[in-house]
């Protein structure tokens, strides 16, 4: 549970990084709020079973942290772990993220995966890459993690849209493989299967 929790904890330093370093913001301009992000009783077409929703800690931590300090409206946090069939041991999801009225949306996406590595004993491995699918941009990148005495390699993928924006971190059975042997593009197609899964419309 470390593990996981260390993980959630970056993801929630990924997120404060966003809200300082994206700053100014311009009062026009807004989008229309039109989706929400949520998470779904499952994931990936039920593979990934919701676990915690952490959304009223974490979540309202990135909401405290994001209040006046940057160009967003109406900002709710949202964060989540899945596990694989309801088994940490099997695979866990880690989903970070927020919903309102975004602007800068391309800065925010760069900046999440600059803050994915502010975790504790975090390093990148595999700098982020941009994946252009279906008119929809995917970042990803991977993260090592040390956790008493043991590496663990974490692919970590962010989305960001004018209403929506997260990152979603995977950790495997596999989670100590080279970070070079991750297929960076797969965990992008999976992270705009979760994104088109968990964003729904508002109302």
């Amino acid at each position: 549970m470390g593990l996981i929790l260390g993980i959630v904890g970056g993801a929630v330093a990924m997120v404060v990084v966003v809200l300082v370093l994206i700053g100014m913001a311009v009062e026009s301009g807004f989008p229309e709020a039109k989706n929400k992000l949520t998470l779904p009783g499952t994931l990936l077409d039920g593979k990934y079973r919701l676990a915690q929703d952490l959304s009223a800690s974490e979540g309202k931590k990135i909401e405290d942290e994001a209040d006046g300090a940057w160009d967003a409206k109406d900002l709710h946090g949202v964060v989540g772990t899945y596990n694989v069939g309801g088994d940490a041991a099997k695979g866990t999801l880690v989903v970070s993220g927020m919903y309102g009225r975004f602007k800068n949306t391309d800065a925010a996406r760069r900046n999440m995966m600059k803050g994915a590595a502010e975790g504790a004993s975090a390093k990148v491995a595999v700098p982020a890459k941009d994946f252009d699918l279906g008119g929809v941009t995917i970042s990803c990148e991977v993260v090592t993690q040390e956790q008493m005495g043991t590496a663990f390699t974490v692919p970590m993928c962010a989305w960001a849209d004018g209403n929506t924006g997260a990152t979603v971190a995977t950790v495997t059975p596999l989670a100590s493989q080279s970070p070079s042997e991750i297929d960076l593009e797969a965990y992008a197609r999976n992270t705009l299967r979760i994104r088109s899964e968990a964003v729904k419309p508002i109302g």
